[in-house]
């Protein structure tokens, strides 16, 4: 018996352009075998969790009130936000995800710097597969092209394919099994 496929709740947090959820549907789907479903709620900009002295929205928080929109049926959720945002220990992060809690957001902020629509629309698809990567249990890797690269610029960003490398595509039919 083949095991139920999972389903990724994606959220709109604050006004990223509508459209920019459908586009990183297909790619979920064909890298990580996910299903995905476009929240019919949105989620207002998070100035709850906005951090005054940083000028950023904290992660966690954003995070905490995504878990709150997953329904039966839905395995995690991934928030698509335009706010820029921080976790405590770096000065930004393109986004987050939290296995535990099965929730991640990212951010639009940081992958628009010098991006047309096609590299945004590029970028914001390698690193929703990276988010909903980690939700499955994979973990950051070395190779620079892997969609799983831990990326801190947008030219770690760019450099990286929407694909995983042979080791964790390995690691992801393991974690399915």
């Amino acid at each position: 018996m083949t095991q139920p496929q999972k389903v990724l709740l994606l959220v709109s947090v604050g006004h990223p352009p509508p459209v920019l959820l459908r586009e990183v549907e297909e790619p979920i789907s064909l890298q990580l075998g996910l299903a995905t479903v476009v929240s019919k709620t949105a989620l207002p900009t998070p100035t709850y969790a906005f951090n005054k002295d940083r000028g950023q929205y904290h992660c966690n928080a954003i995070m905490r009130r995504l878990v709150t929109l997953l329904e039966p049926g839905h395995s995690m959720v991934l928030g698509v936000t335009d706010v820029d945002l921080f976790v405590p220990d770096s000065p930004f992060v393109l986004g987050e995800a939290d296995r535990e809690s099965k929730s991640a957001v990212l951010s639009l902020a940081r992958l628009r710097q010098g991006a047309d629509g096609e590299l945004l629309r590029r970028r914001l698809q390698v690193e929703a597969v990276h988010q909903a990567g980690h939700l499955l249990g994979l973990s950051y890797c070395e190779d620079p092209r892997c969609v799983m690269f831990f990326a801190q610029s947008q030219q770690d960003c760019d450099r990286k394919q929407q694909s995983l490398c042979n080791n964790c595509r390995n690691e992801l039919n393991k974690l399915n099994r």
